[in-house]
């Protein structure tokens, strides 16, 4: 058996661990239960793709997110890895093929969405399997507290009991205190170690600017970034098909995508950007959920974003070479009074109550007079020491 910096350069290509990968690499491959807390870029994959490779059985990764899922399982099995994917996206004889390979013994990680691990048939037919480790990523997704809460995922809290012995790791981007907590007592994971990284992204330059002609205003700003790489997030698919228009009719290389588009078309747009074949990708904030590409140089948000976590995970998608970027907000009244209106809809009042309080702290970072990082991080619970020197407030 190689041991885990072997595994780290001859699979993974890599000569280094980043802060953390290798105490919760450790600790999962002797058996022990981790909760991640890591921002994007961090490298929260390599934390359960690795140990797969160093326990006997089947290591399953259960994820909301099914262009992950893609973009994970080509790179493992471009890396020789024994990687598939289990979720609806997948033909009958596709799915077939899969669950025949699962009980041949013939893979090493499983990729499934959580509707389909939770199925009583699906569970049934693992307890004939040996089950290496189970990997929950997204986990805010399982807390009403998170910002991407997903009522089924909630029922992973049942998979303690059907894999007693199976060491779990939750893995997250973006969660606030209570986020966590939630987060550990739905999963069980009270005998987790627990791993929490620095969320900060020192070279990401944070900036809002008040919305008035926002077609104007993201023209300008975009005459700046050149033919760099870049994803602007509006909220609704009818806004990102008229900015992605708009753009395209004033010369410069981009494209819409949303979940109005076909499964083939979304494709096609995601991997010329990740070719460098388009320069901006006009989305809602269903586009970047796994999207490996180092070289985004800028993140704008055309509309207010409902939540910080959800803001601070998208201006994460810039910079993860740890190069000098941007993310732009562009911040108006009205789309406060647009956000608030479709809350006060919701039904649930235990939910409108905590997506209002969210929604209150996102405005407040957007009016802040001090360092923007400092009221990002501290919302996410860090302390930052002193003004950080790159945003709008600190810079002006």
């Amino acid at each position: 058996m190689t041991d885990i910096q072997q595994t780290l350069q001859q699979v993974f290509g890599l000569h280094d661990f980043r802060p953390f990968q290798r105490e919760i690499i450790e600790r999962l491959v002797s058996g022990g239960d981790a909760f991640v807390l890591m921002p994007t870029g961090g490298g929260k994959s390599l934390c359960y793709q690795l140990p797969a490779l160093h326990r006997k059985g089947l290591a399953i990764v259960v994820s909301p997110l099914i262009s992950l899922m893609k973009d994970q399982v080509d790179a493992l099995q471009a890396n020789g890895v024994r990687a598939a994917m289990y979720n609806s996206n997948l033909s009958a004889e596709e799915a077939r093929s899969v669950l025949s390979r699962l009980h041949g013994g013939e893979l090493d990680l499983l990729y499934v969405a959580p509707e389909r691990m939770m199925r009583p048939g699906f569970i049934h037919s693992l307890e004939s399997i040996r089950v290496a480790l189970i990997a929950i990523d997204e986990a805010h997704c399982v807390s009403q507290w998170g910002h991407d809460f997903r009522p089924e995922y909630a029922a992973l809290g049942q998979l303690h009991e059907h894999f007693p012995e199976t060491p779990f790791i939750a893995l997250t981007a973006t969660a606030d205190p209570q986020t966590r907590e939630d987060i550990v007592n739905v999963l069980g994971l009270r005998d987790a170690q627990r791993f929490i990284t620095s969320f900060d992204r020192p070279n990401i330059r944070y900036t809002v600017l008040e919305k008035h002609q926002p077609h104007s205003q993201l023209l300008r700003f975009l005459d700046k970034q050149g033919d760099e790489s870049g994803i602007v997030y509006a909220l609704s698919r009818k806004r990102v098909e008229e900015v992605a228009e708009h753009l395209v009719d004033r010369g410069f290389s981009a494209a819409a995508y949303h979940a109005g588009l076909t499964a083939s078309q979304r494709k096609d747009v995601q991997e010329k950007f990740i070719r460098d074949d388009l320069s901006i990708v006009v989305a809602t904030v269903a586009f970047g959920m796994g999207i490996d590409k180092p070289n985004v140089r800028f993140v704008v948000h055309y509309d207010l974003p409902r939540h910080l976590e959800g803001y601070y995970q998208e201006t994460g998608r810039a910079g993860r070479d740890g190069l000098p970027s941007d993310a732009l907000l562009l911040f108006g009244v009205q789309d406060v009074a647009t956000a608030r209106y479709h809350l006060e809809k919701s039904t649930n009042e235990n939910q409108k109550r905590i997506e209002l309080h969210k929604l209150k702290s996102m405005v407040g970072f957007a009016e802040s007079l001090t360092c923007r990082r400092r009221v990002l991080l501290g919302y996410l619970g860090e302390t930052l020491q002193k003004d950080c020197g790159n945003c709008d407030v600190c810079l002006d």
